[in-house]
């Protein structure tokens, strides 16, 4: 049976987190999220990282906007 799960690259986690490719890139981290596999951008040939998309919708999900935890 194919595999038919969704795969975002970083570009689209970001825009569906609201925040930049380097933050999305560690929340995912942070949050467990791996990348699934790496294929070639199909003009610049530059390595291009695939997320689960329902992993980065849980995350996004998870997230409350607005709030830290530092402060006391």
């Amino acid at each position: 049976m194919p595999d038919t799960t969704e795969l975002w690259t970083i570009d689209q986690a970001a825009e569906h987190l609201g925040i930049k490719k380097d933050s999305a890139r560690g929340l995912l981290s942070r949050r467990g999220v791996h990348r699934v596999d790496t294929i070639r951008h199909p003009e610049s040939g530059r390595p291009l990282a695939r997320y689960p998309a329902d992993e980065v919708r849980a995350v996004a999900t998870d997230r409350r906007p607005g709030r830290r935890t530092d402060r006391a």
